[in-house]
């Protein structure tokens, strides 16, 4: 009974905590287009439209987090912006020389990729009384700056990470006239090829969580046997893939390559180190487990001598 009684309160708490970031989000998406209905007759660039916008959205999600002490509630930013993003800019008056089937191809992955990324964090969410272990670490070793450093880390650096990420939106769903080529399709074996590399990847993670490992396990089959981040991976190839829509869509324009390239140093250099030392702390196999696997790109393990 009292087992019961208790996964009932973490249910109850789950979905008290998913009502709060629906509301929290459907706040930001108003506010976003509030901002877009009074700059848009200025006459801005609408990319500049669409980061004040952005801006604006982040600031209110800022807001419930500091509302309800738990920067989690930004977690599913990163996904949840391009699936707002993208339909605004394909829906534009520019967009109407745009190939038809680049718009449904690139609508279509991005609309995958970010429901898909969505659900998987709201599958492991466990309500406002959860919050990332990074955030706890940060807001001990942060103190009293801890809501300046979270506003600056961890709510406008990740947005304008996925601006940036987003730019070749521009060419692939507007400005881009170019008819549909081979690099479309390449474009298309990467995007979707990196959305199945993370579905599967956070499949076996939630399954292996799921089954009860004993203390300091490590998950070291299927995806997770070849790369330590078979989960990042998907992630970083996915943006590269949104670049060759851009390209493809408009011949020689490398410039939106800037999204793809600060997402990857990214999780190149602050997500995965940060991961790897706190496995490094908690699992008496890592050593061995990262001279076996690849870091990154899935590989086949590395055969070590005993």
């Amino acid at each position: 009974m009292y087992l019961r009684a208790r996964m009932g309160t973490a249910d109850n708490d789950r979905r008290r905590g998913l009502t709060f970031v629906a509301f929290a989000y459907a706040s930001a998406v108003l506010a976003a287009w509030i901002l877009v209905r009074w700059l848009e007759p200025t006459g801005l660039h609408p990319l500049w439209v669409a980061a004040i916008a952005d801006a604006g959205a982040t600031l209110v999600v800022f807001g419930f987090s500091l509302a309800l002490d738990n920067s989690s509630m930004y977690d599913p930013y990163w996904s949840a912006a391009p699936l707002v993003l993208a339909p605004w800019l394909a829906c534009r008056p520019e967009a109407a020389g745009a190939p038809a089937l680049r718009q449904v191809l690139v609508l279509a992955l991005v609309g995958a990729w970010g429901l898909r990324l969505t659900y998987n964090w709201a599958r492991g969410w466990h309500g406002l009384r959860h919050e990332d272990w990074r955030y706890v670490d940060l807001r001990r070793s942060s103190g009293r700056l801890y809501w300046p450093v979270s506003l600056l880390g961890l709510h406008s650096m990740p947005t304008v990470m996925v601006f940036l990420g987003c730019l070749p939106l521009w060419s692939a769903l507007v400005v881009g006239t170019a008819p549909l080529s081979w690099l479309d399709g390449v474009a298309v074996l990467v995007c979707a090829g990196a959305i199945a590399c993370e579905a599967i990847a956070d499949r076996q993670l939630h399954e292996f969580r799921r089954s009860g490992p004993p203390p300091g396990a490590i998950l070291e089959h299927g995806l997770w046997g070849w790369s330590r981040h078979p989960n990042y991976f998907g992630e970083i190839m996915l943006w590269w893939g949104v670049f060759l829509f851009g390209l493809a869509a408009a011949p020689g324009t490398l410039w939106p390559v800037m999204g793809a390239v600060a997402i990857t140093l990214l999780f190149v250099l602050v997500s995965i180190p940060l991961i790897e030392r706190r496995m490094q702390a908690r699992r008496s196999g890592w050593s061995e487990h990262r001279r076996r696997v690849s870091m990154l790109v899935p590989w086949p393990p590395r055969r070590t001598g005993r």
